[in-house]
């Protein structure tokens, strides 16, 4: 098979897509259009531009609504594409459209298949006090994420990792996995692993309402649900008289602790002019950021709102 000039159609967006359409140029490969979305203005975009890339490159770039378009299908036959990639593009690619790629249709996933297939893969792993995850260059199919493995990277999960911090580890791992797999995959000897979707998972979206805080449960917990969304996601958050504080930093305090924060009441205090927020099984996290309507509160204030309930 020929090593020359593959042609690519790419579905792309976040900085995953911006590094992974790097990393094609880099290897060669001719991308004739990338697909993506318009940015969404209610979301905070924290994220690298592949609107901006395409520019600079000029790469033809659409935004259509639904991927599954009559003349979305129609523009990318007349492309003839030898490869189709997805790079976290947040629709399901129709198997009419995948079928138009000569060479095979990828998708990089930031999870280690089969688990966390789904949405917001990152999100789920941190949520669920994983210890690590990573990313996975897959054959895309039918089903998300269940097509057979070309490689895996994986990557660690610390303790105090937020959900933000993991995934520029994934950028890094994405961009790493299609850099070594791009050889094999041009000159056509790639080998595809088993996707064994027995041993796996699979989760849906996440909304924002998700990270109301339940102070009821262990402060692990809590700790691994502020992490899964702290800022730039929409945060976890609590609500005290009408008012919305979320946590932008916080820290698990250790199960031992002084006598002035064991025990606290469920929910936000302030002790010391420190605040923290007590968990149902009598640990608690030391809040180093709270946030209400985007602006810091301080303990003092805090004080004051909880002293007037």
């Amino acid at each position: 098979m020929t090593t020359q000039n593959p042609r690519a159609v790419v579905f792309a967006y976040h900085s995953v897509g911006v590094r992974c359409i790097k990393t094609l140029l880099a290897r060669g490969v001719q991308i004739d259009l990338v697909v993506s979305h318009e940015d969404n203005p209610t979301e905070t975009i924290w994220f690298e531009s592949v609107a901006d890339l395409c520019r600079e490159h000029g790469i033809s770039r659409i935004t259509p609504e639904n991927p599954a378009s009559p003349e979305l299908f129609e523009q990318i036959k007349a492309l003839a594409p030898d490869f189709i990639f997805s790079f976290y593009y947040r629709h399901m690619l129709p198997t009419n459209i995948l079928a138009l790629a000569k060479r095979g249709a990828y998708n990089l996933h930031g999870s280690l298949l089969p688990k966390y297939r789904g949405r917001v893969p990152v999100n789920w792993a941190v949520l669920h006090g994983e210890t690590e995850t990573g990313a996975t260059l897959h054959e895309m199919a039918a089903k998300p994420d269940a097509g057979g493995i070309i490689a895996q990277t994986a990557v660690p999960i610390l303790p105090d990792d937020t959900a933000f911090e993991v995934f520029g580890k994934l950028t890094v791992a994405a961009e790493q996995i299609l850099w070594f797999a791009l050889p094999s995959l041009i000159d056509g000897s790639a080998k595809l692993l088993a996707n064994d979707l027995s041993k796996g998972s699979y989760f849906g979206g996440r909304k924002a309402e998700d990270g109301r805080i339940n102070w009821s449960l262990p402060a692990q917990q809590v700790y691994n649900l502020h992490r899964a969304v702290a800022p730039p996601y929409p945060g976890a958050f609590t609500e005290v008289d009408g008012n919305i504080y979320v946590i932008g930093k916080a820290r698990l305090l250790a199960s031992t602790t002084s006598n002035n924060t064991a025990n606290l009441p469920q929910g936000l205090s302030v002790v010391d002019n420190a605040i923290f927020g007590g968990c149902g099984d009598g640990r608690a996290l030391h809040i180093i950021e709270l946030l209400m309507n985007g602006k810091v509160v301080t303990a003092s204030s805090l004080q004051q709102q909880l002293a007037a309930q």
